[in-house]
């Protein structure tokens, strides 16, 4: 039976209300992102391939979010990059070392050795966080490795965020089949859209002081600014991020100047390229025009947020959070908000 109507991010929007901040530089962006760490941004990259190696999580580290090294590659090439950004970690020293491990195979090997190279957050990087095998990974690595904090996920209900946090989690992941290049919802009929997700969520997250990362669903700035409104502490970005001189990949040229046009390549953590297995594939892949500097993508993005902010006369994300109200767009606004001559 169907009984709840749900809702994505294009289904609302944030309603204004008074303000008294002066200047939007004013506002401040810091949060939470696991129970005892802290980022001066609400921004994550994502773990995948094409999104996160040492140069994203170095600029990250920089910017003031977390870049979360991704765990396609071998044990010794993940651990290589967490050496090199616990060595050089620039003057953020108090800013999380994250990397994605799984929950098969050498995964606990993996953790030891990112743990031995500096990395000292783990997020757990699978499709279905509400399973057994990712509380049980969530129970072992806290007993190997007592000192690090667990990002786990992901998930799309309140009872797979409970489950979670119940068996130790220090932060979740929230999202399911929501991403750029994702085919679960087509292949599988499987998910739930993100702003309901969120806010089932949260509502358990909260009871917990957990932390939650809005994760999928994000195709412009105003969605992040949407995804922190629904509670989340900080958003994961992965096609926003994707192309930018700082991704993994070369830069491809088609054409000859002056009409050349650079490109990259993104692809989904579930794409047949990614899981280098036709069995189970969920994602897909595409080459995607060249974006330059993942600063000026950042910024962009923190001048969302701050004018989001202070729309709704918040200073910070904690304020946000409390003064936030939305309201359902039928598809004739939609279609108003956006420019209506581009």
């Amino acid at each position: 039976m169907i009984n709840n109507k749900c809702y994505t991010y294009d289904d609302v929007n944030i309603i204004p209300n008074y303000s008294d901040i002066k200047s939007r530089d004013d506002v401040k962006l810091d949060t939470r992102f696991t129970k005892n760490t802290k980022l001066e941004i609400p921004i994550v990259a994502s773990p995948m391939d094409t999104v996160t190696g040492f140069d994203m999580a170095f600029e990250m580290m920089k910017l003031g979010g977390v870049g979360v090294v991704h765990r396609f590659n071998s044990i010794e090439e993940q651990s290589s990059i967490m050496n090199r950004l616990h060595t050089e970690k620039y003057d953020h020293c108090e800013l999380p070392l994250c990397a994605a491990v799984g929950v098969k195979g050498d995964y606990i090997e993996r953790a030891q050795e990112l743990f031995n190279n500096g990395c000292n957050t783990l997020l757990i990087d699978v499709a279905h966080g509400h399973h057994k095998l990712v509380g049980d990974a969530i129970e072992k690595i806290k007993t190997k490795l007592p000192g690090v904090e667990i990002v786990a996920g992901s998930v799309a209900t309140g009872e797979g965020v409970r489950f979670l946090c119940q068996k130790g989690a220090d932060s979740v992941r929230v999202g399911i089949g929501n991403g750029s290049l994702c085919e679960t919802r087509i292949r599988t009929g499987v998910g739930i859209p993100q702003v309901s997700a969120l806010l089932d969520g949260i509502s358990v997250a909260d009871k917990f002081n957990v932390p939650v990362i809005a994760d999928g669903g994000i195709r412009n700035i105003g969605d992040v600014c949407k995804g922190l409104a629904c509670g989340a502490d900080s958003v994961m970005l992965g096609s926003l991020l994707s192309g930018t001189k700082e991704s993994p990949g070369e830069i491809e040229k088609q054409g000859e100047w002056p009409n050349e046009k650079l490109f990259k390549k993104y692809r989904g953590s579930a794409s047949r390229d990614s899981k280098r297995s036709d069995k189970n594939v969920e994602g897909n892949h595409k080459v995607i025009s060249y974006k330059g500097k993942t600063l000026r993508i950042l910024s962009d993005i923190k001048d969302g947020i701050r004018s989001s902010f202070s729309y709704v006369g918040a200073n910070n994300i904690s304020e946000f959070h409390s003064k936030v109200e939305f309201i359902e767009v039928t598809r004739a606004g939609q279609i108003e908000a956006r420019p209506h001559l581009l």
